[in-house]
Parts: structure tokens; C-alpha cells; sequence
């Protein structure tokens, strides 16, 4: 048995510019956040039988991993050679659709427990990369660079991808202070509107390709206010990020009509009379957690929110990011 935990990710500014579509004409820029969420990946070879079982909201058994339906877990079969006999389930802190980033999640913490179980080291950057791969290259799919690394990473993670797709990471320089400050004036609210991430992200790469675009024009103020906010955060200053999340917020919402809907407009206009200084959906939008940031006093936030329905989702930051919590098969003499 190998177990990995892998966090979920929480975007503070930049979300889209690590599009293809977008990074390969202007380059990117993100900055983002692990929080204390996250997805369990186990995985076990069965002594009886040689069958590929797994289990998540679907259950499948098959003798040969391209029958697989999931393409995460075939593809990550696939490269690292396991044909047969193993049992493969997950569980999460966050349901899908929640703009957490779970699929990339997911697949970071398989491909780790795969690399544990044929005891192959790779580097945090190296299963960022693969991840981004299987899920770009291989299966095509519309979403950016982000995700990924940043749950591979853990932290406060800034992303600077070149026009050539060449990801450099660092962790961003904040404070003890500052860390504290924004776990207690960022909160979480669980909509319990799940979205479609890939049907949003797609039009969105479309667009961003089109020279002059209302989503390019769109995603070079959102890369400028993102750099805003690295900047006030590294100065350990926190006293604009309300501001710069809602003029960020304004910006997103003219990308697509998908992205909010006249009950998440009420929402957010309510946690501003409440207290809130600005807020933004969390991942591409159309539902799933809503982060505002509040100087003041959470309680009539709270209350109001609360009052249309929605969850708060307590949360600290993680540090660790994608890590192997149990491995039985270490001191093993056979795979």
C-alpha cells in the first residue's frame, strides 16, 4: 500500500495567462497558494489476480489499462510501464468542480505513488511537468500550467512561463506576519454551484489566440494585477489585495458570460456590503468557492453568506505540497 496527499491550490493572481494560447504570444505569470485541502491517492497490488481496479465515482476492473475510461489513471499507467495488477482509489477533502484545481490534484498524487512503487525518484518540478504533459499534450486539454505545479510545490508558488512553455518557479517571499494575516482575512464560501472547468477554459483558449480579443485584453490586465499583488504581498503589505481581487474579479467576468450568473453577482455584492473589500470565484468560474478578503470583523460575512445558502470552508496554507504519507512496499524485494 502507498499513500500520497497532494493540496488543493487557491489563485491570488494571474489565473489564465498560463494558458497555451495565451503564455505563447505574451508569456505568463502566476502566483497562487496551497491551502491545508487536499486529495488522497492509495494505491496496492492485489496478490490474488492481475487485474487494473479503480475506484473514485466510477468503478472500474479491467485487464488491460488502455480499456481504462479514466484517462488520467491510463495515461499515467501508461508511462510508467505498470500493465497489470494494481488497485487504485482516492478520496478528497473538496468534491470536483470547485475550482481547486482536483483533477490536477488527482494526477499528481498517482503519478508520485506510481514513481514510490517502482522506486524512481523525480524531482517536484519534474512531476509538475509530467503532469502538465499528460494532461496538455497527451489528452489536449484547454487548461493552463498552473495547477500542477502548484500542488506539486506546495507554498506561495510564482510561475513565470516563457513564450516556449519553460515553466520558472520560485516561492514567493512573504512573512510570517503576512502569512498569518491572510489566513485570517481571506475566507473561503462553498457555493454548491459545481462548474464545467474544460467547457469554460475552452472558449477562453480560443479567444486568447485572437489578436485584440476582449479575453486578451482581459488576460494582460489580469497578468499586470497579479504582478500587483505579488509585489504589495512581498512588501509584507496586504492593504490593496481587496481592491486588486475585485478589480481582477471585474476584469474575469467580461471573458465570458459563463463565468457568473446573476445569483453569484448578488452573492458578491452582498459580501461587499457585509464587510468584504473584493472576492473572485476560485479557478475559470460559473460556481464552486467564492475567496473574499475581509480587514475587519468575519462575523457579518459570515452571517450573510450563510443566509444565501452558502459554506465556509476553513482552510491554513500548506507548505508541503504533493507528498508520500505511506509506503508499505518500501523495503519490499519485489514490485
Amino acid at each position: 500500500m502507498i499513500i500520497t496527499r497532494t493540496p488543493f491550490r487557491m489563485p491570488l493572481g494571474g489565473g489564465g495567462t498560463d494558458l497555451p494560447s495565451f503564455y505563447k504570444k505574451h508569456s505568463g505569470f502566476i502566483f497562487s497558494a496551497s491551502i491545508n485541502k487536499y486529495m488522497y491517492v492509495a494505491i496496492n497490488r492485489p496478490l490474488i489476480d492481475k487485474l487494473i481496479r479503480v475506484k473514485y465515482s466510477q468503478s472500474e476492473t479491467v485487464v488491460n489499462p488502455k480499456d481504462l475510461k479514466h484517462e488520467l489513471v491510463r495515461e499515467a499507467l501508461r508511462h510508467c510501464g505498470i500493465k497489470e495488477q494494481i488497485e487504485i482509489s482516492s478520496f478528497a477533502d473538496l468534491p470536483a468542480g470547485t475550482g481547486m484545481g482536483s483533477s490536477s490534484s488527482y494526477l499528481v498524487g498517482l503519478l508520485k505513488a506510481l514513481y514510490e512503487l517502482n522506486r524512481d525518484a523525480i524531482s517536484r518540478k519534474d512531476l509538475a511537468e509530467l503532469a502538465c504533459h499528460i494532461e496538455l499534450d497527451i489528452l489536449k486539454k484547454p487548461i493552463g500550467k498552473q495547477d500542477q505545479y502548484l500542488v506539486a510545490l506546495g507554498g506561495f508558488a510564482v510561475l513565470d512561463i516563457a513564450k516556449d512553455g519553460a515553466v520558472t518557479a520560485r516561492q514567493a517571499q512573504l512573512s510570517p506576519d503576512l502569512i498569518e494575516e491572510l489566513e485570517f482575512k481571506c475566507v473561503l464560501f462553498y457555493t454548491h454551484k459545481q462548474h464545467d472547468t474544460i467547457d469554460i477554459l475552452k472558449g477562453q483558449s480560443e479567444q486568447a489566440a485572437v489578436s485584440e480579443s476582449q479575453v486578451e485584453k482581459a488576460l494582460l490586465q489580469i497578468k499586470d494585477i497579479g504582478k500587483q499583488i505579488l509585489s504589495e504581498f512581498e512588501k509584507g503589505e496586504s492593504k490593496n489585495f481587496g481592491k486588486l481581487m475585485h478589480n481582477h474579479w471585474q476584469v474575469k467576468k467580461t471573458m465570458s458570460n459563463k463565468i457568473s450568473d446573476p445569483w453569484l453577482d448578488e452573492v458578491y455584492d452582498l459580501a461587499l456590503k457585509a464587510g468584504a473589500e473584493g472576492g473572485k470565484i476560485m479557478g475559470s468560474g460559473g460556481g464552486g468557492l467564492f475567496l473574499f478578503f475581509t480587514p475587519n470583523s468575519r462575523k457579518e460575512l459570515r452571517s450573510t453568506m450563510q443566509a444565501q445558502g452558502l459554506t465556509e470552508l476553513p482552510f491554513n496554507f500548506d507548505f508541503e505540497g504533493s507528498k508520500t504519507l505511506l509506503n508499505f512496499y518500501q523495503h519490499s524485494n519485489g514490485k
